[in-house]
């Protein structure tokens, strides 16, 4: 009976596999989030085909749990300048928001990346294709140009601050690493000494033979 099928070791983690995070935290610690009114949100679900009864993903039609970012805020770790508004914003599931990430919305909907609209069968895709242009066409979204606004100083010291944490990052990752292999081998080490503890029972190191 094969049991380790049915094992699964938790996954080993990496300071360093954060970093996305971190370079996503950068930016959008320093985006706007523009709050919208009540009928700013009604106009926004009636070009989409929604209702406060009807409230549902844009891009797949289940059930909506969040707000996806229509044009991404990151691209190539920088900011793209757009910000956190209505007008780039429409209802999103989780399988969606996951799947499409920083795509363009119009490329990834049709293709086959995994839990992609089309990869799981939407049978209205081109209605919602069509509705989601028509969303694109209704109000122009604010970018921004960062660094100008705030001035090179500013922008640059943001910068070397990622770069600061990045670098710090990387070196209490050498650091876990040297730890992670020094307790291996001390565990190596216990394990071979049980090991031979349960085989010879009468070893002369064994609690036996020193009582």
């Amino acid at each position: 009976m094969d049991y380790l099928s049915l094992f699964r070791m938790p996954t080993p983690m990496k300071i360093t596999g954060r970093s996305s995070s971190i370079t996503n935290s950068f930016i959008n610690s320093i985006i706007p989030i523009i709050v919208p009114t009540n009928e700013q949100v009604k106009e926004a679900l009636e070009i989409l085909g929604m209702d406060h009864g009807n409230f549902q993903c844009a891009y797949c039609g289940a059930t909506a749990s969040e707000w996806d970012h229509l044009r991404p805020l990151v691209l190539n770790k920088k900011p793209t300048g757009y910000i956190s508004e209505i007008h780039n914003l429409v209802p999103a599931c989780g399988k969606c928001n996951q799947s499409k990430g920083n795509k363009p919305w119009h490329t990834w909907i049709t293709s086959s990346a995994k839990l992609s609209p089309k990869s799981r069968g939407v049978q209205d895709l081109n209605q919602r294709i069509d509705k989601l242009h028509k969303y694109e066409a209704w109000l122009e979204p604010t970018k921004v140009d960062f660094e100008s606004v705030v001035g090179k100083e500013k922008w640059a010291q943001h910068w070397a601050n990622w770069e600061l944490v990045q670098n710090t990052m990387r070196q209490a990752q050498t650091l876990a690493t040297e730890i992670n292999q020094t307790i291996a081998k001390e565990y190596a080490k216990l394990y071979q000494a049980h090991v031979v503890g349960l085989v010879f029972p009468c070893a002369p190191n064994h609690p036996q033979m020193r009582a």
